[in-house]
């Protein structure tokens, strides 16, 4: 066996600014509604700090603990752990909801990944 490495010839590498024909865009589409039904975890996460396990194991009702924001800063709304967005907490009816304040762009979120 040859100990050459097996490199893309760069004349042939696929067009990427074209645009899809119609048949593979309304593939794609329906490649998308496959997807639509996957269901995620969505969390948000107020704030983290690290302790001690000695510290864990003496935690109690009434204990607090201080964490790495500030009031009124923006929450991390994550989906199975990778970070979507910002937002802030609100009432919904009896419940609790959380407002999109902004959006991570995609290309950093791919990067996080």
């Amino acid at each position: 066996m040859s100990d050459e490495t097996n490199e893309q010839d760069p004349s042939v590498a696929p067009n990427m600014g074209a645009e899809m024909p119609q048949n593979q865009a309304s593939g794609g589409v329906e490649n998308l509604r496959v997807l639509e039904n996957i269901e995620v975890q969505l969390s948000v996460e107020v704030g983290n700090t690290e302790i001690k396990i000695r510290d864990l194991l003496r935690l109690n009702e009434g204990s607090v603990i201080e964490l790495d924001r500030l009031a009124g800063d923006p929450l991390d709304i994550l989906v199975n752990g990778t970070m979507i967005a910002k937002g802030e907490i609100v009432m919904v009816g009896e419940r609790f909801g959380v407002r999109f304040t902004e959006i991570v762009d995609p290309e950093k979120r791919v990067e996080s990944l």
